[in-house]
């Protein structure tokens, strides 16, 4: 003989966990396209270290500094307790990061590279006939 027992279970949630789980089903059904204008945020790359410091002004003028030099390479400024980094660039290999490097080493006398998820480079989309 066996003997069962008859129960009721009650579960509790946050009903926050509903709509995270119906976000994260909306993101799995895109249809995959490429939006123009979003970064796409790709495996690991490069970036080069171009200051770092705790005055947060002086950050933020070597930052516009390399701007006005490179418009075209993205900038990242980056906080670690209790300084500050200025990174540059989306490099898929150490060796294009090496280049920018030796090309700027003058400017930016301490230069590091750091291996880090970078943004995929924005796409030419203009097609043969907008040429």
């Amino acid at each position: 003989m066996a003997f069962a027992q008859k129960g009721e279970v009650v579960v509790i949630k946050d009903p926050l966990i509903d709509s995270l789980i119906a976000k994260r089903i909306q993101v799995y059904r895109t249809s995959g396209e490429v939006k123009t204008g979003k970064p796409i945020v790709s495996s690991y790359g490069y970036r080069v270290q171009i200051f770092y410091g705790s005055d947060r002004r002086e950050v933020f003028n070597q930052q516009a500094r390399f701007k006005t030099l490179y418009p075209k390479l993205n900038t990242y400024l980056i906080y670690k307790e209790p300084n500050y980094y200025v990174r540059v660039g989306d490099f898929r290999t150490r060796l294009e990061a090496q280049r920018l490097m030796s090309e700027i080493r003058p400017t930016f006398p301490t230069l590091f590279i750091f291996r880090e998820k970078i943004n995929a480079p924005q796409l030419d989309i203009t097609t043969d006939d907008q040429r």
